[in-house]
């Protein structure tokens, strides 16, 4: 190992640039296009994951918009109103699915998906009738009076009984606990678009992880100045090296974790980890869970 030489940097903690980067890393990942893909073809309806505060157009992104909210955002006439809902339903879908109807009577949910106390993003749907349409909202709709194609693109919007939605809105509830567990695996995996020396450098780190591992070590191995490896890091996982480097070890710690026989000390000081107060306050803001309770939750499914 080379002599210490960090540069600082700042303290760690799940702020929003690292809720960002895991959001848009779980956007591509395969896992969430697959089931994008078998949801929307299962039931016909749109689904999109947004990050927390990215106030966009509704379902924006997925190819199944409902035709006439597709028709009313292009005409340019309810852009405010739209927005102002998508701001209601956030703040609304704090830690549960929430589904509210907007200004022309349609049903949209928002799933958080959370880490801890932290949401990372939503999973959204809608654009759908729970029950029978009212001519009388749609008259009372700005926009849509004597308008022929929207009104018959309104009628034509799917019909969903309130115990069959209720249904989808669960599988995306249970797909949102899914996407919260493998987030951090997921940041912490190579992609197969990064450069040769960040692949080389997450190498790096995973084989020397449970050393007295720094920034100017990781630096060293790829021939980079510690100033320019760390904006280059950055830049291509959306985490700063310590924050990379913590969550490389939670998640050592977890696989280790599977084997009953192992203590959460002996798991953490085999992680790298220096000391068990600063390894519970990373695990706990990481996994959303003190790492006690993740050992006992997982050998209780096992069991």
């Amino acid at each position: 190992m080379v002599a210490r030489t960090d540069l600082p940097e700042k303290p760690t903690h799940a702020g929003p640039d690292v809720r960002a980067a895991m959001v848009l890393c779980l956007q591509q990942s395969k896992l969430f296009r697959d089931y994008r893909q078998a949801f929307e073809a299962t039931t016909g309806l749109p689904l999109v994951l947004r990050a927390a505060g990215s106030f966009q157009a509704p379902l924006q992104g997925s190819k199944r918009t409902n035709p006439f909210c597709a028709l009313m955002i292009g005409s340019g006439k309810t852009c405010a109103s739209c927005l102002q809902f998508q701001q209601r339903a956030e703040e609304t879908a704090v830690r549960e699915a929430k589904t509210l109807r907007c200004h022309a009577g349609l049903s949209e949910s928002l799933v958080p998906v959370c880490v801890g106390n932290h949401v990372l993003g939503y999973l959204q749907t809608g654009q759908v009738f729970v029950g029978a349409p009212s001519g009388r909202r749609l008259n009372h709709t700005p926009g849509v009076s004597g308008h022929r194609q929207l009104q018959a693109a309104y009628f034509q919007t799917p019909v969903f009984s309130k115990t069959q939605y209720q249904a989808i809105i669960r599988l995306l509830v249970i797909f949102a606990e899914h996407l919260a567990s493998v987030s951090n695996q997921l940041l912490t995996s190579q992609t197969t678009t990064e450069s040769p020396m960040i692949a080389k450098a997450r190498a790096f780190i995973a084989l020397h992880q449970d050393e007295d591992l720094g920034l100017a070590d990781a630096a060293h191995a790829v021939n980079m100045s510690p100033f320019y490896f760390c904006k280059l890091f950055r830049k291509a996982t959306g985490l700063t090296f310590t924050e990379y480097l913590a969550r490389t070890r939670v998640e050592t710690v977890k696989h280790k974790l599977l084997d009953a026989h192992m203590r959460v000390s002996e798991a953490a000081y085999a992680s790298g980890f220096q000391s068990l107060s600063q390894f519970n306050r990373v695990f706990l803001r990481v996994a959303g869970e003190a790492p006690r309770h993740y050992r006992d939750r997982i050998h209780d499914l096992n069991a």
